[in-house]
């Protein structure tokens, strides 16, 4: 049974985005499971499987090892081609795409990508981190959100293709993270000419990040954005299962095992795994954008307090029966959101 309700969603831009995003999800999967080595396994009994795993963690009863690694390795498999599928389309409809500069680059073994728009200023660099659950994402996936980014504030963007679970759990990805930050200091770049950015999972190692950063005395950027970032590996925010009806992102997608792969055994509760639970003092200026309605609202929620208690320069931007991480799809939100990004920078750079 689905956790999300499409009667909650009163919208009729949402619910366009929502149609547009099974279409294209279907037409992906058409194509995934023409390949041979994709039909080992029977996908309506594992997607089954998966589904009842997600209506189990929704009661918080354990999902511990419900799927096998081989099931996880295939289910990963699918979303990463799917949001890619979904990407190149989105980007096909866009034609300020053409206007934007793609080099590939490799970071210290880090492979990456500059984005760099007719606008940009040189000497200015965002680190984009992409999002994707731990599991699945790429630059491209993310490419036309920090595109836009990009343009509203007038940087080029360095967007990193950091390692994935299950193939590659903690600290992996994180340590690709630093690496690059590293990088862009090593090739010249002032840190006060830095900011790093990420939505959802790629907000959670932003501000892992910065936490790793300050802890080994390397000099912080000028500041970071994230949308929708997931802060608390706990899972401990209310909004984890009171959203999840308005979450049509999240919800049934089966995240719980996401973590747990991840984690490969880590504690979630501990600073050094969650941001939420580390110590905040001295993290340069923040801020942080996020749907009341998804699930990882109380995630940045909590964090936003924390971050104040402690003495960051903090800002909480939120909107109302949005999408988790709205900032890639084609919304009026999204346009108000990346011109506050714009004002954001520019209150930095002053």
């Amino acid at each position: 049974m689905p956790i999300f309700e499409i009667s909650k969603i009163h919208r009729s831009e949402i619910l366009k985005v929502l149609e547009l995003i099974q279409k294209l999800a279907d037409q992906a999967n058409i194509e995934f499971f023409k390949e041979e080595e994709n039909q080992i396994i029977n996908f309506s009994v594992l997607w089954k499987k998966v589904m009842e795993g997600n209506n189990r963690w929704f009661k918080g009863e354990d999902t511990h090892g419900l799927l096998t690694i081989e099931e996880i390795r295939f289910i990963a498999k699918l979303h990463r081609n799917v949001v890619e599928y979904r990407s190149n389309f989105a980007q096909k409809q866009a034609p300020f795409m053409k206007q934007v500069k793609i080099e590939p680059v490799e970071v210290d073994g880090v492979p990456a990508e500059w984005q760099i728009v007719p606008v940009a200023i040189e000497d200015k660099v965002i680190l984009y981190i992409h999002g994707g659950g731990y599991i699945m994402g790429s630059p491209n996936f993310t490419r036309m959100a920090s595109v836009r980014l990009g343009m509203a504030t007038k940087m080029r963007v360095l967007s990193i293709d950091y390692r994935l679970a299950p193939e590659h759990p903690y600290p992996q990805g994180l340590e690709d993270c630093i690496t690059s930050y590293k990088w862009l200091l090593s090739s010249g770049i002032n840190p006060k000419k830095i900011i790093i950015s990420g939505d959802s999972a790629g907000g959670y190692f932003t501000l892992l990040t910065l936490v790793k950063l300050r802890n080994e005395g390397v000099p912080l950027p000028a500041g970071a954005i994230v949308f929708s970032p997931a802060t608390d590996m706990a899972k401990a925010g209310e909004s984890m299962v009171k959203n999840g009806p308005t979450d049509p992102i999240l919800a049934d997608l089966g995240i719980y095992w996401w973590v747990e792969c991840y984690l490969a055994g880590a504690d979630p509760f501990s600073p050094d795994i969650s941001p939420l639970y580390a110590d905040l003092k001295g993290l340069p200026p923040l801020l942080i954008q996020v749907s009341t309605s998804e699930m990882l609202y109380d995630d940045a929620r909590m964090f936003f307090n924390r971050a104040k208690k402690a003495g960051v320069d903090v800002t909480l931007q939120t909107w109302d029966a949005t999408l988790h991480a709205f900032q890639h799809f084609n919304l009026p939100e999204s346009t108000e959101a990346f011109i506050n990004t714009g004002k954001f920078v520019e209150r930095l750079f002053k």
